[in-house]
């Protein structure tokens, strides 16, 4: 007979809008175990599961703390209540938690106070004083009433005959009947608890006893504070729901999403096991994504099953339509399904497709190789030029009033390139030489069409560097220490190493504008390079990798994403966490064409 050997989730936490599926190992009537699911329409050995997903109506409510959602909450702001702070971000789990918190806290409490008035007079009023354990804000203990005026968790079940016992002050409401469930909001606060049992096909009857697990309380997905946009030297205004808009204008998003495969607990120990979960991250990442309404995203470190199976679709329903490049495998080792590569998405209202080139840089290093290296030399060669990385260049024709332009004169053409230069530190000959690949490559296109260009992605490599270097200048001063690093002489002459793209960084921008209220988003800039101070940040490195150049004969720019800053983090932590669930951040900027100026 069919057995459940054993029923659990990969994560205990569940988070409202991300999905949980069980895993059910089963043993059949010759002793074999399974994975495999036994539906009604589709039994196994005359047998199938039934599931039920419940949730536990305590009389008593529970507030979750702010900062780690998995812990109960045992304290509440008071200065958060009085301001009419969103109530969730009030509650702590202990005094240390507030404490610790206080520095990110207080913003909350600033900003609201500076939109209540602005004599500081009544921010002290309403917060009070700093205390002796170092916070500025009074608290309390978490009452009964405190933690039911902020749940509001429905008692409404999905099915009529929900309620299944009452016993202790609990009731367990029926809210699913599928293998899988996705927590809704009225599910915050409250255990879960899943149910399966083997039926007989044909009785329909149950056999032998339900196997059941509970999960922990429901936690609220964690929202990170909004990044706004931001008019570079005034040009832009704000939409009603402060987006900046100007006629003529397309925005473009470029993101490495950090690939499930190199996701590790070992790696980022700091981040929560659940938070670091690939069915939580993606959620959180799609909700970033879409966020950010980009008419053109450029992605990185997408595995190839994510592509197909999560973000394509899910995008697809959005108005975007993608393209995608897988890297080669003649390194990579595991799964090819977990192959990472970069994805652009367009929006199928503001663009329409053109062509595709991808470039294949291992490729490019036989090529090399068999014209530069003697014969004797280039197995060693390919074991240090190939790296499998890979770039995506898509040509873009601009759409009026969702239509293509008839007049092939006027028709607004965009060459769009997505590439990750995955290349170890210690490697910077071989960094360099691909970036020079790709700016060759895209030379040869603006070559054949006077054609705007924006060249996207994660090289990294830090401002200074040679690669970096050859990005924003053209060049590679030929005294540049990263020249040093050349064992198969493949950067020689150093003067080849140039390339006539007008090219700048779109976040640089900040550092040009004048004005009033831009001093903040200038000190988040490197003073020598002008590029952001970090673009990714983990527990051992923290710098700036990811990069939108645009060619500057062809496109202005009218604002740009506001960079984070340390505040924006928490002190403790470093990224991914329950906020980001990347270890970089997006970077996003609006362009407008303007008429062609001579090129470099």
């Amino acid at each position: 007979m069919l057995s459940v050997v054993r029923v659990h989730l990969p994560s205990d936490i569940p988070i409202v809008g991300c999905e949980l599926t069980p895993y059910v190992l089963l043993r059949r009537p010759d002793r074999t175990v399974t994975t495999d699911d036994a539906s009604e329409t589709n039994p196994l050995d005359g047998h199938f599961l039934r599931y039920k997903w419940y949730r536990v109506q305590s009389d008593k409510k529970v507030a979750v703390c702010s900062i780690h959602p998995s812990e109960q909450a045992t304290l509440q702001c008071l200065g958060c209540v009085k301001a009419k702070i969103p109530v969730a971000k009030s509650y702590h789990c202990t005094p240390k938690c507030f404490s610790d918190a206080w520095q990110h806290h207080r913003v909350l409490h600033d900003r609201a106070a500076s939109a209540v008035n602005d004599n500081g007079n009544e921010e002290e009023e309403l917060f009070g004083r700093f205390n002796n354990s170092g916070s500025g804000s009074s608290s309390t203990t978490l009452s009964a009433s405190a933690s039911s005026a902020s749940l509001t968790n429905g008692a409404t079940p999905l099915y009529p005959a929900a309620v299944t016992q009452r016993s202790g002050g609990e009731t367990w409401f029926e809210v699913g009947r599928s293998k899988t469930y996705t927590p809704t909001a009225d599910d915050i606060g409250h255990v879960l608890k899943f149910e399966c049992v083997v039926v007989d096909a044909e009785t329909k009857l149950s056999v032998g006893h339900a196997s059941t697990l509970l999960t922990s309380r429901v936690i609220p997905a964690p929202s990170p504070s909004p990044r706004r946009m931001v008019p570079v030297d005034g040009m832009g205004h704000l939409d009603p729901e402060g987006r900046i808009t100007t006629s003529g204008s397309f925005t473009v998003l470029s993101y490495n999403i950090l690939s499930d495969a190199y996701a590790s607990s070992d790696l980022y120990n700091y981040c929560p096991s659940w938070a670091l979960s690939w069915p939580y991250r993606r959620q959180n990442l799609l909700r970033e994504i879409v966020g950010y309404r980009a008419d053109i995203i450029c992605l990185q470190e997408v595995q190839s099953d994510h592509y197909e199976e999560f973000f394509a679709p899910e995008l697809d329903k959005h108005g975007y339509y993608g393209l995608y490049k897988k890297k080669t495998n003649e390194v990579f080792l595991g799964n090819a399904n977990t192959i990472d590569g970069c994805a652009t998405f367009f929006r199928r209202d503001r663009f329409s497709h053109v062509k595709k080139y991808e470039v294949e840089f291992n490729k490019a290093a036989q090529s090399l190789t068999d014209a530069m290296i003697p014969t004797t030399q280039r197995k060693t060669a390919l074991n240090r030029l190939v790296k499998d990385n890979v770039a995506l260049i898509v040509v873009l024709e601009a759409k009026v009033n969702n239509q293509p332009v008839d007049n092939p004169g006027k028709r607004q053409l965009l060459c769009v390139a997505n590439t990750h230069v995955n290349v170890h530190h210690d490697l910077k000959d071989v960094k360099l030489w691909q970036v020079h690949t790709l700016l060759k490559g895209l030379e040869k296109i603006a070559a054949s069409a006077d054609i705007p260009m924006l060249v996207c992605g994660d090289f990294n490599s830090v401002p200074g560097s040679a690669p970096h270097a050859l990005l924003a200048t053209g060049k590679v001063d030929p005294s540049h220490p990263d020249l040093a690093v050349d064992p198969l002489a493949i950067l020689r002459p150093p003067s080849k190493l140039v390339h006539q793209l007008p090219l700048v960084s779109a976040y640089s921008s900040f550092a040009r504008t004048i004005g009033v209220g831009y001093e903040q988003h200038r000190r988040r800039l490197d003073i020598t390079s002008n590029e952001p101070l970090f673009t990714n940040v983990t527990r051992d490195f923290i710098g700036s990798l990811d990069y939108i150049f645009y060619t500057a004969d062809s496109l202005v720019v009218e604002s740009l994403l506001e960079l984070l800053d340390e505040e924006s983090l928490r002190k403790d932590t470093a990224l991914p966490s329950p906020e980001w669930s990347s270890d970089h951040i997006a970077l996003l900027a609006e362009f407008r064409c303007c008429k062609n100026r001579s090129r470099r």
